[in-house]
């Protein structure tokens, strides 16, 4: 009886601690699961274009913009609750200076919805709010009153988008390849200072470059006295505004982004209109000091920097974790890496951002720079922060997680798969080639795919190896190289937390950090849903070849 009851307890201890493990899990589940959910749900709606709303105080003034939230109004101790306010966007911030406005239920007479009620997005200074006036060109009236404006507006706002597109085309392109060719003539001349040549030499690649230089400045002139026609004829048209409470506001329509009417669209215009929002974000340049426009950058930056870092870390991590599990014979020495191995994942990675600036940029990009690009010092050429560098730290800082995981796989290979490979003649290194890292392969990809989780969500050490609020260009162009890996990149990460916490207009950028976090889960979970697709197929390949 008492073997029986004692069997009895130690079953009922068992059963309760496996609950007790299932409930963990499926509480990590529900946290991980409701994080995800609350940044979708904040991240997506920041596209969805809310209703205009037209207040009237009591006061006699009006306001005009986007009901955001409603919270009650903080009460003072020992008196009644003074009800709820509600925070509008008002937009106008080159008129009021803000672009949020919080208002008291009880100060508001009447609301409206006017179906004429115009939102415009510009590329400076935010959104504004009103109804449209005039629409001129010069002192010429073009058109007047809001519905005939508003008739004009669309096709002359069209024209104003390719004339837009054809001078950045025109910046992009011939202009900046002048500019290029320009700077590689500086380089020359200063590589021909540098040269030991004969005086005859010397002035015949001089006067060479000063031809050159001399036919280049003039098709810069003439490109640029082209440029300055094309913005003119860009901010030709004013179109006048004018905000809720009567004031006047005229801006060129080629710094307009869009016009709408908000209260006049259904829910299939408005989708459609998110559905667009959502494009721009994820395929234009940023603007407004990145709290407007797009993240494309970014993602391209955190792409190419993930990219990097695993053709990095794999060949080293790999080749360590081989030599640890295959050839090094067990003993002090090698019980000792294991462990500094172990240690070196739980270094600060800030620390690492250090060492890549003291190693990698200083040490190894100086002495480039020495060496092949003494013409452009003192201005460093990789001497500086660049992705190349940045993605070499993060190499360091992710190369334990490979080297674990990989020697994980390679235990896991049944030692009678390596006997018998050897029976059949194979060398060490054959069989090492040949039969364990195939079999390996999908540890191996364990291995990766947590290096590029981590090294996708790191910021610290990218501050101080080459990320940048915002990059001039990306590391990809059209001029050799092509790709230039010296360059400054953005990055996901640190556009989160610079819209999120150095923007001067937090209350506007809100909705966009969550926008971020969102993308930022999509890449990484879109990188390692490809990475674990490999590894099935490695696995299902090598249980194939084993039966």
């Amino acid at each position: 009886m008492a073997l029986f009851t004692r069997r009895r307890r130690t079953d009922l201890l068992g059963q309760s601690f496996t609950w007790l493990c299932g409930g963990a899990l499926a509480f990590n589940l529900l946290l991980a699961l409701g994080l995800l959910l609350l940044i979708a749900v904040y991240g997506l709606s920041f596209f969805w274009q809310k209703k205009l709303v037209l207040l009237s105080l009591n006061d006699g003034s009006q306001v005009l913009g986007e009901v955001h939230e409603q919270e009650p109004i903080p009460a003072t101790p020992g008196q009644p609750p003074p009800g709820d306010r509600i925070r509008v966007k008002v937009g106008n911030r080159d008129l009021y200076g803000l672009d949020f406005r919080w208002i008291d239920e009880r100060d508001i007479a009447r609301r409206e919805q006017p179906a004429d009620a115009t939102l415009l997005e510009r590329y400076e200074w935010g959104n504004f709010y009103g109804r449209m006036v005039e629409l001129r060109r010069g002192d010429e009236v073009l058109a007047s009153g809001e519905e005939p404006v508003w008739d004009a507006f669309g096709a002359l706002h069209d024209q104003k988008m390719r004339e837009r597109a054809a001078i950045e085309a025109l910046e992009k392109g011939p202009i900046g390849d002048v500019n290029y060719a320009l700077e590689q003539l500086r380089l020359a001349e200063r590589r021909l200072a540098l040269a030991d040549l004969p005086a005859s030499d010397r002035a015949q690649r001089q006067a060479e470059i000063d031809q050159r230089r001399t036919a280049l400045g003039a098709e810069y002139d003439r490109l640029a006295a082209q440029l300055s026609t094309m913005r003119e004829q860009l901010r030709a048209e004013t179109l006048v505004m004018e905000s809720a409470d009567g004031k006047r506001k005229a801006m060129p329509v080629g710094d307009i982004v869009d016009a709408l009417r908000p209260n006049a669209m259904g829910v299939f215009a408005t989708a459609r209109l998110y559905v667009q929002r959502l494009g721009q974000f994820v395929a234009d340049d940023p603007r407004e000091s990145n709290t407007e426009g797009g993240i494309f950058p970014a993602i391209f930056g955190t792409v190419l920097m993930v990219f990097l870092m695993s053709f990095a870390v794999a060949p080293f991590g790999v080749l360590a974790a081989l030599y640890l599990r295959e050839y090094a014979r067990e003993g002090v020495l090698v019980r000792a890496v294991r462990i500094a191995v172990n240690n070196l994942a739980g270094v600060p990675s800030i620390v690492f951002g250090v060492f890549g600036l003291g190693f990698f940029v200083y040490l190894i990009g100086g002495t480039i720079d020495r060496v092949f690009f003494p013409e452009s010092l003192p201005a460093p050429t990789f001497g500086t922060g660049g992705i190349l560098w940045a993605s070499l730290t993060l190499a360091l800082l992710t190369v334990p997680v490979v080297i674990v995981a990989t020697e994980e796989g390679l235990a896991a290979v049944p030692r009678v798969v390596r006997e018998g490979s050897l029976a059949l003649g194979a060398t060490k290194f054959e069989t090492t080639w040949r039969v364990v890292i195939p079999a390996a392969a999908p540890g191996i990809l364990t291995g990766m795919i947590l290096a590029m989780a981590r090294a996708a969500g790191e910021v610290a050490p990218l501050m101080i190896v080459g990320m940048v609020k915002l990059a001039p260009a990306l590391p990809i162009d059209q001029h050799f190289p092509f790709v230039h890996l010296e360059r400054k990149f953005m990055h996901l990460g640190f556009h989160i937390y610079d819209v999120g916490f150095q923007s001067p207009n937090v209350e506007a950028t809100q909705p966009l950090v969550f926008a971020t976090a969102l993308l930022l889960v999509v890449v990484v979970m879109t990188i390692n849903l490809a990475a674990i697709i490999v590894r099935n197929r490695l696995r299902r390949s090598y249980a194939t070849s084993a039966v």
